[in-house]
């Protein structure tokens, strides 16, 4: 009977997709879910309307990190993945294989390193006098927010500086332990969290979070010390990799979308707090964050396949890259459409049961809205993996566009009709024009790839 259920259970698996990696992935992504339930009834419960809007405009602000990290956590992923594909990898921390794949696996690490950590000091000089700047410019409510900011900042950047030698280590293969190394991060996060919630600390908890990361990634990479300081131990020649031939087309574009990220997204609420105040934003950013975690979520199932991507790309493997990517993206889809209606239907219970914690949020008829652009994210973003696995950049002027359009917008619509022009505006550009956009390029570069094979097939079989 055991046995019986185990195989189910296990061929049940096997239809979802969900290896290991992923399912530490979605475990992670499941316990930031619940505790951002959890959390947003600690906030109706314990912070006021106008703390509400503190604490998510403190959000958006330390997401203004991938300003600095611009992306680039996501090229060493890659680049790794292509190197690490031609070695094998010790138990021990010992690495054989291409003298040659090594040497370049030695330099991308090395410069992977001396970039964060000069980025990080340009972070740190700008970025924590830059919210004080902007609370004392914007706010002329008497909230404790300068330690919180300052205890968030400081810990930003020391996530900042670590977070690449993960990006590193999942693309030398480890895709199931970094996966768990966020799932300790979920729970490290949501337990800070509640933890500053009960003390009566709520402002505090972003920072604690951010500490927490830190804990997480300090102890998954003391733990594959050997590894690392072997490699950094290493002499290399820096000519081995030809940083301007080979990465800087593919990194400055990658850099420039990743920026478009943040004001397509998080500059809506800073901008709602600006011109409408912490209570307009404080229900903006606890809806984007409820709509966010629904694709982020399911997002576990294609995050993971980033660096198998970039090793199929590399051994010219594309008929299986393409089918381990559309079975991954339409088991992503029939997931995230149950999550939707689910959210949608609790919403609907919840401004029925529980009125004032309905007045913390927008509307069911904008939710609809920010769940609608959540889907068409959740597609955009695997579009995106898919391609950037080529070591390219196609979607840089799809999200510049975008970015550019959603903050004009924004910026034009939060003054005068509040939270309901800004979700319009965010719906118009991301879920509409964002997800047309990238499909018709994603299209247009698959199509040009398969005519491209197949203008060289006949030379191959003359060579053959």
């Amino acid at each position: 009977m055991v046995s019986r259920v185990l195989n189910s259970a296990n061929a049940f698996r096997r239809l979802l997709g969900m290896d290991r990696a992923v399912a530490y992935v979605f475990a992670a992504k499941a316990c930031m879910m619940l505790g951002s339930t959890g959390t947003v009834l600690l906030i109706a419960h314990f912070l006021s309307k106008i703390e509400q809007g503190y604490y998510y405009t403190l959000l958006s602000l330390i997401n203004l990190q991938i300003v600095f990290e611009l992306g680039f956590s996501f090229v060493v992923l890659q680049l790794a993945a292509h190197e690490a594909v031609h070695l094998q990898f010790g138990i021990d921390g010992s690495i054989e294989g291409d003298p040659s794949r090594y040497a370049r696996l030695v330099a991308i690490l090395k410069k992977t390193v001396r970039w964060y950590f000069l980025a990080g000091l340009i972070m740190l000089a700008s970025l924590l006098p830059g919210g004080i700047m902007f609370f004392r410019r914007t706010t002329p409510h008497d909230t404790a927010w300068f330690w919180p900011w300052t205890i968030a900042a400081l810990a930003t950047v020391v996530l900042f500086v670590l977070t690449p030698l993960c990006s590193f280590m999942e693309g030398c293969g480890q895709v199931r332990q970094v996966a768990g190394m966020r799932f300790s991060q979920a729970i490290l996060a949501v337990t800070a969290t509640w933890s500053a919630m009960f003390l009566g600390k709520g402002l505090y908890a972003p920072g604690l979070v951010v500490i927490g990361n830190v804990v997480a990634v300090a102890v998954f990479l003391w733990r594959r010390r050997s590894l690392l300081l072997g490699l950094l131990r290493q002499n290399y020649d820096p000519l081995v990799l030809n940083w301007r031939a080979e990465v800087w087309s593919f990194q400055w574009k990658i850099a420039i979308t990743w920026l478009c990220s943040y004001f397509t997204v998080q500059v809506l609420t800073p901008v709602l707090f600006a011109s409408r105040g912490p209570v307009e934003a404080g229900r903006m950013g606890m809806s984007l964050s409820i709509s966010a975690y629904t694709w982020n979520l399911v997002f576990a199932w294609m995050s993971t396949k980033a660096a198998p991507f970039g090793q199929l790309v590399a051994k010219k493997d594309y008929e299986a890259l393409d089918h381990l990517f559309f079975h991954t993206l339409w088991i992503s889809l029939g997931i995230l459409g149950a999550i939707v209606t689910s959210c949608m239907a609790g919403l609907l219970l919840i401004q029925r049961l529980f009125p004032n914690l309905a007045s913390r949020m927008v509307s069911p008829q904008l939710f609809v809205l920010l769940l609608i652009t959540a889907v068409s994210t959740l597609i955009v973003q695997s579009e995106a993996i898919y391609l950037r696995a080529h070591k390219e950049e196609p979607l840089l002027w799809q999200a510049l566009i975008v970015a550019l359009l959603t903050s004009a917008g924004a910026y034009f619509a939060a003054p005068r009709w509040g939270i309901t022009g800004t979700c319009v505006v965010y719906f118009v550009c991301s879920g509409i024009i964002g997800v047309t956009s990238a499909s018709i390029i994603f299209r247009s570069k698959r199509r040009s790839r398969e005519h491209s094979l197949s203008s060289h097939a006949p030379l191959l079989e003359i060579a053959s």
